[in-house]
């Protein structure tokens, strides 16, 4: 494949697809792209958020970047289809995506999985990215250089009981971004997956620092921390950004090093649910 035309570090007037883009990682994926002169289109189920966000991203654009914004359901082939003509919108091309929408369910051990909460967590994860690779495969080869982060999680490839089917989803996630770095390799196209441990975002707010679980992710992360947002984004930028030209197929954690031992401890939301009450499964950020 020869050497992309584009000066290493620039991405200026580069047009990425960010899903999931209104707040938590998503977010910090598009204002870090922003800010390096990327060209941003944004979507989520919400309207009002995704525009909040877009106002807050757009003064701190760099040389040629830019941020759009468009609500729409990366579960739904229309919608996504739809999103991805609007981000064609601003440049004309496509030459990068980076699916980040996803999420978990309610928890509950396999013999006590709700089927049809199953295949929603399913639909959300695999099917979305699936969708999202569809209908910008062919923009990205155009483009000649482009690139696809998904983003996986530690739970993809680390057991997280209780987990139910985020926990395949994520895997799900990981073996089609490695057969799509085989299909598109010689089509010039990168498809890369990243694996964020505990993120600090909005809904992880809901594990309460005083709590076993929390301390369950302290334990068991060598850096003795949580990461942030900005973290990931870090990595996304990378991975969509000419540096990273020579790297597809990848799988990469951004975790702290949490790896390395044993996933996190939700048994107290499980009897939780079981006693009537219903914390926070494990959605966005509670990778």
């Amino acid at each position: 494949m020869p050497m992309t035309e584009t000066p290493p570090g620039d991405i200026a007037g580069r047009s990425v697809l960010v899903t999931g883009g209104g707040s938590g990682i998503g977010y910090a994926c598009a204002e870090r792209l922003v800010r390096d002169g990327a060209v941003v289109t944004i979507c989520g189920r919400d309207k009002d958020r995704l525009e909040a966000a877009a106002r807050r991203i757009a003064p701190q654009a760099g040389p040629g970047g830019g941020v759009h914004f468009i609500a729409g359901d990366v579960t739904d082939e229309a919608s996504v289809q739809a999103v991805v003509a609007k981000a064609l919108e601003a440049t004309g091309q496509l030459d990068a995506c980076i699916a980040n929408a996803g999420g978990g369910g309610a928890l509950a051990p396999y013999h006590a999985q709700d089927t049809g909460e199953f295949l929603r967590v399913l639909h959300l994860n695999v099917l979305g990215v699936m969708l999202c690779v569809k209908h910008t495969a062919k923009h990205l080869v155009r483009s000649g250089s482009g690139a696809f982060v998904a983003m996986s999680s530690i739970a993809g490839h680390l057991t997280h009981p209780h987990f139910g089917a985020y926990c395949v989803g994520k895997a799900g996630i990981e073996a089609m971004m490695r057969n799509c770095a085989d299909e598109f390799g010689p089509s010039g196209v990168r498809f890369n997956a990243i694996r964020p441990g505990f993120i600090a975002t909005e809904i992880m707010e809901a594990v309460p620092r005083d709590s076993a679980t929390y301390r369950s992710y302290i334990e068991n992360t060598p850096l003795g921390d949580v990461g942030q947002p900005e973290d990931v984004a870090h990595l996304a930028r990378f991975l969509i950004g000419p540096e990273s030209r020579w790297v597809t197929g990848a799988c990469i954690n951004v975790d702290g090093g949490h790896h390395l031992r044993r996933g996190p401890d939700f048994s107290p939301f499980v009897v939780a649910t079981a006693t009537g009450l219903r914390p926070p499964g494990p959605p966005e950020g509670a990778r």
